[in-house]
């Protein structure tokens, strides 16, 4: 057994894998960037080592940078997480001739399985259904163009390296495949280092399922039985369950279980895989009985807790990356498919730092107050542990909290109310929405698909109750005068000693001696709320926390969700009601600018074109995900950034002279 292990990860995985290091009682050695100097995986490790800048490329991505990191530490082996260079050929070729274990499989499976083209030829061969389409190297968009109209619309485009979604765009009419190649091209090229794509046919009420595969180096293969992953939101999955609601609710769904587990072990062998691995298929709702393979992740998933919180070996539960260290060193799995079995339910949900009322854009900032369920049935995977900052170097994900229940809608609830009891200061999330989609009628009753969010449309903004903003409302007032019900001239320490007329506190005191209601000018989710605070306030137990650096600005989490709420002065105010009123009589605002800030990546057009509102200007790449920022009038068009430019949010990119 290793002595030492490397984790070349960062954020909640890179913890996780340490935890299980530290059970083993194996000595862990993190890596950190700029950007990470201060955060919790840092800090848990055993040792940790500085790998480079801010940007993954000169930290996270960089081959050199963890060789010496492994070679200054000792470190005998290497647990890759996911993402960053988990599947990475070159990476293990490295290690490789360091002399270093990496913890996945072998160079070849890496090959065989890290481009899907490859993957999918080789599979074919191996009883292995896979999707309709054409999957061949080196295909230009003329060649795409000609398959697409053979295979029919609607394709769905996909890079043939990476994985998580990005770059997938699915595709209605032959018109609109030109700009899709075009961006998923860029996209590919921007994450994985490579642009080739392929094209299938777009399955019609499509599920995502995948199996959890387990391998050793002594030819022993099970596999884990399957995950349910058809929520996603641009085929980036956002809620996880196992085992498959699909395969639960029909009569021969052990059947199918048995099958589709059969054929990812099929997948696996025809490439001798070695540790822990998933097999990705997709399977019409309309058909169950038929799968397609779409892919082989050759790492640890993100979502891999459901499994473990479900599968038992001989009655006990089953810890992954354990198993992942074993096999790398050598052991023999403990345990055979008849060993393996099902017990009750578990759901995960991915909380990120993003504005799904926003279209989703990435949320920057500093954490100031974090604070997540206790509970034996839930548990939380998270990046932090307790405050903290999300960068716009790296994905967003916050933390992942993952329930069991007895069946599936113990698990739902429990989630549900794990969620309800998470806090999170500082930054915009997704929680609220996370609550919305299981409360849906077709999730609870586990008819799903991988369309099922997008179908849903933009996200309407959770609006805080008329009770929760009462009590946030009084707590602004009481915390913004002088103590109430005070008589006469007021001598205050603010001012040194100074004598003050009653007047001049804004706390409503009456000669009556009582207080008048007092109103105050909000801004809650950039819209301006005004309320009528009363003289006393029943508490409702709602959190109130102040913003460290902003005294006017305040966070607050009740029954109705989370709100950042911003006190106005009257000034404010009216300024921000005639500014509203000014946009609703305009055709648009002439200036473009970036809705979060990130990196400049493509410049759709030049000084002095004529350009059309709706017309895409500039597209900002930040967090693994790039936004188009178009034209909201006609006219003509100044550009004010460069290709690979920094942003910020807000920032002016491009400015139109309307047109006369």
């Amino acid at each position: 057994m290793f002595s030492t292990v490397l984790v070349a990860n960062r954020g909640e995985i890179a913890r996780r894998v340490m935890r299980t290091l530290k059970k083993m009682g194996i000595r862990s050695v993190a890596v950190y960037s700029d950007a990470d100097q201060d955060a919790a995986h840092v800090r848990e490790a055993d040792l940790a080592v500085h790998i480079g800048g801010a940007a993954a490329t000169e930290s996270y991505l960089s081959i050199p940078a963890l060789i010496q990191a492994c070679l200054e530490s000792g470190a005998e082996a290497v647990h890759p997480g996911y993402g960053f260079l988990s599947e990475n050929v070159d990476f293990a070729r490295a290690l490789e001739e360091a002399g270093i274990v990496f913890i996945g499989p072998s160079i070849e499976s890496l090959h065989a399985m890290g481009d899907k083209i490859r993957s999918k030829q080789h599979v074919e061969s191996h009883a292995v259904p896979t999707v309709p389409g054409i999957a061949e190297p080196g295909l230009d968009d003329d060649a795409l163009l000609r398959a697409a109209e053979n295979i029919g619309f609607p394709v769905l485009i996909k890079p043939s390296a990476g994985g998580g979604g990005k770059g997938m765009f699915a595709v209605d009419r032959l018109e609109d495949m030109p700009a899709a190649l075009a961006s998923a091209r860029r996209t590919a090229a921007s994450a994985f280092g490579d642009d080739t794509l392929f094209i299938e046919r777009l399955v019609k009420n499509p599920r995502h399922i995948e199996v959890q595969v387990m391998a050793d180096t002594h030819g022993n293969t099970v596999y884990l039985f399957e995950r349910e992953c058809s929520l996603q939101r641009r085929h980036q999955k956002v809620i996880e369950e196992a085992p498959s609601a699909l395969f639960e609710n029909l009569s021969e769904g052990a059947q199918i279980r048995a099958r589709i587990g059969e054929a990812a072990v099929n997948a696996a062998r025809s490439v001798n895989y070695v540790g822990a691995g998933t097999v990705e298929f997709l399977v019409s709702d309309d058909r169950p009985n038929e799968f397609f393979f779409m892919e082989m992740n050759t790492r640890l998933q993100v979502e891999h807790p459901v499994t473990e919180e479900v599968v038992r070996a001989n009655g006990q539960r089953l810890d992954l990356v354990e198993w992942q260290v074993r096999v790398a060193a050598g052991e023999t799995l403990g345990f055979q498919q008849e060993d393996l079995s099902i017990e009750g339910h578990s759901v995960e949900a991915r909380v990120y730092a993003e504005d799904p009322a926003g279209g989703f854009l990435p949320s920057v900032g500093d954490i100031f107050e974090f604070l997540t369920p206790q509970s034996q049935h839930v548990r939380v995977d998270s990046a932090l542990d307790g405050p903290g900052t999300i960068s716009a170097y790296y994905d967003p994900m916050i933390a992942k909290l993952i329930s069991w229940g007895a069946d599936r809608s113990e698990a739902l609830k429990r989630l549900d109310a794990a969620l309800a009891d998470t806090t999170v200061f500082g930054v915009r999330t997704n929680i609220d929405f996370l609550r919305q989609l299981l409360a849906r009628k077709d999730v609870q009753a586990g008819a799903l698909n991988t369309k099922l969010i997008d179908d849903a449309g933009q996200p309407e903004r959770q609006r805080i109750s008329p009770e929760d903003l009462a009590e946030v409302a009084y707590s602004l007032r009481s915390t913004s005068t002088s103590p109430s019900m005070s008589p006469f001239p007021y001598q205050s320490p603010s001012t040194h000693g100074e004598w003050i007329s009653p007047w001049q506190l804004g706390d409503g005191w009456r000669i009556s001696g009582a207080s008048y209601p007092t109103r105050l000018a909000l801004e809650i989710d950039d819209n301006l709320v005004e309320v009528s605070v009363p003289g006393e306030q029943e508490v409702s137990g709602v959190v109130v926390l102040p913003h460290p650096t902003d005294p006017s600005t305040v966070w607050a989490h009740g029954t109705s969700g989370t709100f950042e709420i911003r006190k106005l002065t009257r000034t404010q105010a009216v300024a921000r009601s005639r500014a509203a009123k000014a946009r609703e009589t305009s055709a648009g605002d002439p200036e473009a600018r970036s809705p979060m800030p990130g990196a400049v990546v493509s410049i759709a057009v030049q000084d002095g074109d004529a350009v059309s509102a709706g017309q895409t200007l500039v597209g900002v790449e930040a967090m693994k995900m790039e936004h188009a920022v178009v034209a909201e009038v006609s006219g003509t068009v100044k550009i004010l950034v460069s290709m690979g430019d920094q942003v910020s949010k807000n920032q002016v990119l491009a400015r139109i002279e309307p047109a006369a």
